[in-house]
């Protein structure tokens, strides 16, 4: 199996890690200056100023270009306001995606929106257009109705345990010359009810930081961990695949997606999928990442949640 992973601005030497496993890698997504995305601006660091990251981004496309590494630009924000259908913002899009092409090459867009997949279709023909996971396609008929925009899917991410689900949709894609994707390690819950609210505030979040808030919106999530009698029903209630597992999704998928890009340390996420195998609480390979401490959810078949005693030894069970 070939990763998708994407470049992380908080812990640059990610890049020279990608690159010493190229032969792992299928793509490698990034998000473009102050374009709205699924994520944090690329340039927005806490060490460093915007210029700064701009061209220690410009510096990572170069070298991953180099070593003919293929490259997915994210046009992937859930909302992208007032400039939705403006032609400002449709312009701005085609410089950028433009100036990716000229100046490092560009294999592929991810995006949420149809309008900015209509536009590309239309103005660049050799880029491979693909659907984001946040469009939450899971279904035949929902492919069906954009199968004219997108050469690919990536598909919901709660069916990822759902093996008849995905030959399912993976024999629809192979019959219509299209292309099945997977993300393996996100940390959202299944069929989450703020999951777009979120993904909404993400995509503003540039805005909202200038505003004097009167909340504080982490996703609903943390409040769930919060409450340790949902701990038994963690496992189902989340949709992440062990590294171990992975091969069971070879021939099903073309790559598999690795959520890498405010990691703390994606190093470990994308050497634990390369090598099928990984120590440890489970729950620190998901993006976003999230602890339950004293429990951890220890990875192995089956997975066990375990509760620590002060001096870090096992003290209890919960279940397996």
């Amino acid at each position: 199996m070939k990763y998708m992973v994407g470049l992380n601005n908080q812990n640059i030497t990610f890049l020279e890690n990608i690159i010493d496993n190229k032969e792992h890698i299928y793509e490698v997504y990034f998000s473009w200056g102050n374009i709205p995305n699924g994520r944090n601006l690329q340039t927005q660091s806490e060490q460093y100023t915007e210029w700064e990251m701009q061209k220690w981004q410009d510096d990572a496309l170069k070298k991953l270009s180099i070593n003919n590494i293929l490259l997915n630009l994210l046009l992937n924000a859930n909302c992208y306001g007032k400039d939705s259908q403006s032609r400002s913002f449709f312009n701005k899009i085609g410089n950028t995606i433009d100036y990716i092409k000229r100046t490092y090459g560009l294999n592929s867009i991810t995006t949420t929106s149809p309008l900015i997949a209509k536009f590309v279709k239309n103005n660049f023909k050799d880029i491979t257009l693909r659907a984001s996971v946040n469009m939450e396609i899971g279904t035949v008929s929902a492919m069906e109705y954009v199968a004219d925009l997108f050469d690919g899917y990536y598909m919901k991410r709660e069916y990822n345990r759902d093996f008849q689900k995905i030959k399912e949709l993976k024999n629809w894609c192979d019959v219509n010359g299209k292309k099945l994707f997977m993300l393996a390690n996100s940390g959202c819950l299944n069929f989450c009810p703020a999951h777009n609210f979120h993904d909404n505030l993400v995509s503003h979040e540039s805005e909202i930081a200038k505003m004097d808030n009167a909340y504080n919106f982490v996703g609903i999530c943390r409040d769930f961990l919060k409450d340790e009698k949902n701990y038994p029903k963690l496992l189902e209630c989340t949709n992440f695949v062990r590294p171990e597992n992975i091969y069971k999704y070879e021939g099903l998928f073309e790559s598999v997606k690795l959520a890498t890009r405010v990691h703390s340390n994606p190093k470990v996420i994308l050497e634990s999928y390369i090598n099928q195998k990984y120590i440890g609480d489970i729950l620190r390979l998901l993006e976003p990442t999230f602890s339950i401490y004293p429990y951890i959810l220890e990875n192995g078949d089956p997975l066990k949640l375990v509760k620590l005693s002060l001096d870090n030894n096992k003290s209890e069970e919960k279940y397996d």
